[in-house]
């Protein structure tokens, strides 16, 4: 089986050659509806793929937040929602995660993130269990099994991408590769405005059944679609996998007034800022980092150094701060700079892997090749699984003269990842060191 594939191609072909009586063979019972649907994705499936591909998406958000109160507070708002829905016996985990655009996200196996920008939105502990109970709904309506057994329904086979950002950068040490889930692409893909709908729906219900206030969700509505007016930028990866209309913000008020007219539960809004007090209490960081961010975006890096500078000025250890100066330094060709930052960020969160891809890739700019190795031999063993750690291996390996160890890394990264500039380097290598024949 190849790295990163959900399930063989001649499994696949098995369950969708037999037609129409495949595909009712290839039925379950959605937990939610208590009606057949096509399901060609197993629940066990569905938490292999999340522990495979979720700690990539974690680290590319820079991990979870270093602080036990923030995450344990998650954790226990999360945990309480997930009691009171269709599928409490998942293994759930929740975390808030150090990244600082807007967003939330679930994995079909439980795993649910959100991030420091999107806990500055809210108001109080209502809209908090509202962000969340909309994640456990996805998971509860299996929304991402069924997206992906329809694939397979289609295509006869499914298979997870490295998901790497892609780049133009000739010399294949670019800004962000590497850095993104790996299956991220297809497991947090954009939801149908119907998913939402149901996400929506089911995440009121759990509120309801944990005792908080149904204006919490109206609240969150009313929230993301002002930010969506005012600052779309701020907005748009989480509006890219969780589209967004005033109509769920009126059908939540409708819902509201009608189905949950006769309850007022709890908001707690003193509860919610006592909690991320420490998230708060960097405010003004972290706004700079959204703005730096949006400039790297449009490549004004000179812009984008000042916005990381003031913030790491208000929070000189912030392990974000310091990886986004890192990058910045290194799309503006500032390297040994870059390397300063990403070894303070590797020395801040030791235990975190994104650092280690960073010094790699800088070491390898820098011409020191013996430690970019080094580097990416850590970070594979923090966070293994990632196809371009070997093409990085491999790199290293080749710049260094050891074609035999930069073909066995490069045969790896290919068995995980066909296609792209990265591909056609690994392969042609292997071509011109006869390790593989035209």
């Amino acid at each position: 089986m190849v790295r990163n594939r959900i399930i063989s191609r001649r499994t696949a072909l098995k369950l969708t050659a037999g037609g129409t009586l495949g595909l009712l063979a290839g039925c379950a019972i959605n937990p939610v509806t208590g009606q057949q649907q096509l399901m060609l994705i197993s629940p066990q499936q569905e938490i292999d793929m999340d522990h495979q591909n979720s700690p990539h998406q974690f680290s590319a958000d820079y991990g979870a937040v270093q602080n036990k109160t923030v995450n344990s507070y998650i954790s226990e708002v999360g945990s309480s929602l997930a009691a009171t829905s269709h599928r409490p016996d998942m293994p759930y985990t929740f975390r808030c995660v150090n990244a600082v655009y807007v967003n939330a996200y679930a994995f079909p196996g439980g795993s649910i993130a959100c991030t420091r920008g999107i806990l500055l939105t809210l108001d109080n502990e209502a809209e908090l269990a509202a962000l969340l109970g909309h994640e456990i709904g996805h998971v509860c309506a299996r929304h991402t099994a069924s997206r992906m057994s329809s694939s397979m329904a289609i295509q006869g086979v499914i298979a997870i991408g490295t998901g790497v950002v892609a780049t133009q950068n000739r010399d294949l040490i670019p800004l962000a590769a590497g850095l993104g889930g790996i299956g991220a692409g297809l497991l947090l893909a954009s939801y149908s405005r119907s998913d939402e709908r149901q996400a929506d729906s089911l995440g009121m219900e759990y509120m309801d059944n944990a005792g908080y206030d149904p204006e919490g969700m109206v609240g969150l509505m009313e929230e993301l679609n002002r930010l969506n007016e005012s600052q779309p930028s701020f907005v748009q990866q989480m509006f890219a996998s969780h589209p967004m209309s005033s109509e769920r913000l009126a059908t939540a008020i409708e819902k509201r007034d009608t189905t949950y007219s006769d309850r007022r539960g709890k908001l707690l809004h003193e509860r919610y800022m006592d909690n991320i007090a420490p998230v708060l209490k960097i405010k003004p960081a972290i706004e700079e980092m959204q703005k730096g961010e949006a400039q790297m975006r449009r490549k004004a890096f000179t812009e984008a150094e000042k916005h990381f500078s003031r913030a790491l000025s208000i929070a000189p250890g912030d392990y974000a701060g310091l990886l986004l100066m890192s990058k910045c330094m290194m799309a503006m060709g500032k390297n040994n700079e870059g390397l300063a930052y990403a070894r303070k960020a590797e020395e801040k969160n030791p235990e975190e892997a994104q650092a280690l891809h960073m010094l790699g890739m800088l070491n390898l700019k820098t011409g020191r090749v013996e430690q970019a190795l080094n580097n990416f031999t850590a970070y594979e063993k923090v966070l293994p699984g990632n196809p371009m750690t070997n093409f990085y291996t491999g790199f290293s390996y080749e710049a260094i003269g050891n074609k035999a160890m930069a073909a066995q890394q490069y045969s790896l990264f290919l068995r995980a990842s066909g296609q792209g500039d990265y591909a056609k380097h690994a392969y042609s290598r292997l071509l011109s060191w006869g390790y593989v024949r035209q």
